[in-house]
């Protein structure tokens, strides 16, 4: 009976240490009798008890790194503050378990020297402006060298930059003065603006006015010719109804007894007026050879 009993409890023993059960997201490196034999993949899986071992467990998820903080002097030889966070990955878990001792600190080192080159390549306002490109070219640089030990780095993004105090205050000093700036040149534009649509206001305005007093002036032109043009045909056509009624029969006495009556009219307005002096002709013969000369006139339009 102690004889099952301890079978038993060795079987068990022997069973425990045959079956690995490996988590999602990870991978067991298993060493048989002191070297490298497999990597588990996760799930259930067989090893030969007592001789194999699982040596190294990796998690194979994303991995954030807080890059401790360090200072990094510029092109232009101003230092700087500089902290970020680098993500990485196991990809390899032999190569992250043999290519070094600690892949995490080696990752976390390079990420600094990196950091220290990029930026000293730079001048100190570029540091601000593109922080993409540092970031890009740190992530080169430490993924070339983490091949060998079997991590992917995915990217690397910088938490923050800080110049010293002196540099801040200067920095603070001339975006307020470039602020001042762009505000006074706004200021001018909006007063060289204010000034063009003015003289713009005015020189159409004017344009308007000596456009409406040229239409004013052709009306004008206009109407009067117009009404040129309509005493004009009036006294034609009374000229004419007066040369049509002359060739009718009686025409040539009426004619004489108007100018009578115009003569005698004349003189009637003449003796009124108290201021003139009137002087009649001896006999009535001279106002009969008026007439008559009219006449002739009228006769000799006739004809023609």
């Amino acid at each position: 009976m102690t004889v099952a009993i301890i079978i038993f409890v060795i079987a068990i023993i022997f069973v425990a240490r045959a079956v690995k059960v490996v988590p999602q997201q990870n991978a067991w490196v298993v060493e048989r009798l002191g070297k490298y034999h497999a990597s588990l993949a996760p799930g259930l899986n067989f090893v030969v008890p007592f001789i194999d071992r699982v040596a190294y467990k990796h998690n194979l998820k994303e991995i954030p790194l807080d890059v401790p903080s360090q200072i990094c002097i510029t092109r232009d030889n101003t230092q700087l503050q500089v902290d970020g966070i680098l993500y990485f990955q196991v990809t390899d878990p032999m190569r992250a378990s043999y290519g070094s001792s600690n892949y995490i600190v080696a990752v976390t080192q390079l990420a600094q020297t990196s950091l220290r080159s990029v930026i000293g390549k730079l001048e100190l306002d570029k540091t601000f402006e593109e922080r993409d490109i540092i970031n890009a070219q740190v992530v080169q640089a430490i993924d070339e060298a983490a091949l060998n030990w079997g991590v992917k780095v995915l990217r690397y993004e910088i938490k923050d930059l800080t110049p010293p105090k002196e540099i801040l205050h200067a920095m603070q000093s001339q975006i307020t003065a470039e602020r001042e700036k762009r505000a006074l040149i706004a200021a001018s534009e909006g007063r060289r603006q204010e000034q063009i649509n003015i003289a713009t206001g005015e020189r159409e305005a004017y344009i308007a006015r000596s456009e409406g007093e040229k239409q004013s002036i052709i009306n004008k032109a206009q109407g009067e010719a117009a009404s040129i043009t309509a005493v004009a045909e009036a006294t034609a056509g009374a000229i004419e109804r007066i040369a049509a009624a002359i060739r009718q029969p009686g025409g040539e006495l009426a004619v004489q007894l108007k100018v009578a009556e115009r003569a005698v009219d004349a003189y009637s307005r003449v003796a009124a007026d108290a201021t003139t002096t009137l002087i009649v002709p001896s006999n009535m013969t001279e106002v009969s050879a008026l007439i008559t000369s009219a006449m002739k006139m009228v006769q000799g339009t006739k004809a023609a």
